[in-house]
Formats: C-alpha cells, structure tokens, sequence
C-alpha cells in the first residue's frame, strides 16, 4: 500500500478539480460569468460570482463526475457545452439518459473502475443523495466515492446536492472515508417550499460525525443566490461541535494537496 496524492482546486460553487493518480476529474461544471440568471417555469436561479479558473486556463479533463445535470447552479451553460470534450461524464442514470453519448449512469452502490496513467485503477461508486425533504426531493442525484487501487489510507466523498438522511449515514458505514467533500450552503428556493435543499451547517456538522476520521471540505456554499446559510454559520456550527480542526477551507484557483 502505498499514500496516493489527491489534488484539489476550488474553482468555485460545486466546482473543483480533481487530479488523483495522474486523472483529471471535474465536479459539476459551472463555468459561467457572474450576473447569469437562468429562468424556469417557475423559479430564476442568480449566480453571484464567476469561476476562479476559465475554460481556456482549465486544461484536459479525464472524467466530470455530475451529480445531476437539471439544475443549473450544477451544471451551467458553460458547463453543459465542456461535456462534449470530456472523454467519461459519470452521473445518475436519468442523467445519463438524458445527455446521451459517452455519459455513463449509477444507481446507488454501483461501481465502474477506470485505469489510471500511473497503471492503477480508479472505482467511482454512486452513492444515495436526497436533494431535499422526503417527499420533497429535487432529484435525482447522486454522490460519489474514488477509491485507487493500493492508497494507502481511506476513500474520498464527493456528497453532491443532498440534505442529511440514513443513505448519508449508510455511505459512512460502508467506506473508511478519510476525505469528505460536503455541498453546503442550506440551499432554499421559495417558490418549491421553505425546505432546504442541501446541507444545513448542522446536517454537515452530523455527516462529520458519521465519517469520524476524514477532514472536511464544503463545497457549494457561495456564489448562488439562493444558499441560505454561509461560511459563518458552517464555522459556527463545527466551532460548537468541537469539530472546527476538521474543516479544511479552500481558496478559489489555489491547489491544495491531500494524501489519500
């Protein structure tokens, strides 16, 4: 066994780039400047701030990992039109039904392994996401585990929009995470109703509890309009857990490295 190194740009929203055994892969592209609106029958989605990176200073991408393709805060415009040069997109199987082509679609648990240019293998698995209240959900949606063959330490999670429910907790019973990547931000659209849609700070603080041994990054918490709760309130929740040494903040376009 051996410690494989994980790299990780924040680019902004629920974006990040991944480069893990010598792979690129993209979290739901949204790449659009900001002051876009997107309008739908019956709600307007703002985006406050642009990415850190752009398209043209990105680079190769190996694999985008999309937790849901209809929701424009995760996959924008931009984003969309990235999907035609991205040799795997990894998402729900509605998902993958509906962009067609080279999109491959997990039900939850299910596995694929990709080989890696280092000669390993990585094993994406789809994990249960509840984008919303039971009853209420705004799926479907998927999250996600990377494992690599022979890392020396534990899986990486990828949560995509989910709000905390049991298929959460069953992700910390199956997999040693020891990197958890939490969209935050308590979402909320009025005019589907006053539930939140993504992590509460207190949901993210119980995810915490439920992976006991992996830091913490929260993604998708900023540059929406629509996120009710902020950077505040996810360090005030953790501060009053005794949980704050697990959160690991990252600073758009800046590389941070982590050893999996």
């Amino acid at each position: 066994m051996r410690g494989t190194e994980l790299k990780v740009t924040y680019i902004g929203g629920p974006t990040a780039l991944l480069e893990l055994g010598g792979m690129r892969l993209l979290t739901d592209p949204t790449f659009d400047p900001a002051g876009e609106e997107y309008p739908t029958g019956l709600y307007t989605l703002k985006k406050l701030a642009g990415p850190a990176i752009g398209l043209e200073s990105l680079g190769r991408v190996d694999v985008v990992l999309l937790s849901h393709d209809h929701h424009f805060d995760n996959l924008d415009r931009a984003g969309r039109g990235l999907l035609q040069k991205t040799k795997e997109v990894v998402t729900t199987e509605a998902g993958a039904a509906r962009l067609g082509g080279h999109a491959i679609g997990l039900a939850h648990w299910q596995s694929i392994e990709l080989p890696t240019p280092d000669g390993r293998a990585l094993r994406i698995v789809g994990t249960p996401a509840r984008h919303g209240p039971e009853g209420g959900d705004r799926g479907p949606v998927t999250g996600f585990i990377l494992t690599v063959t022979g890392a020396s330490r534990g899986a990486i999670y990828l949560s995509g929009d989910t709000v905390w429910y049991e298929g959460v907790a069953e992700v910390g019973r199956r997999f040693p995470v020891h990197l958890a990547m939490l969209f935050m931000g308590a979402a909320r659209v009025p005019e589907v109703g006053p539930e939140h849609l993504t992590f509460t700070a207190a949901e993210a603080v119980e995810a915490a509890r439920a992976f006991p041994e992996a830091a913490i990054i929260p993604l998708h918490y900023e540059g929406w309009a629509h996120f009710s709760e902020s950077r505040r309130e996810v360090e005030e929740a953790f501060t009053k857990a005794g949980l704050s040494h697990r959160l690991r903040w990252l600073e758009p376009g800046r590389a941070v490295v982590f050893t999996t």
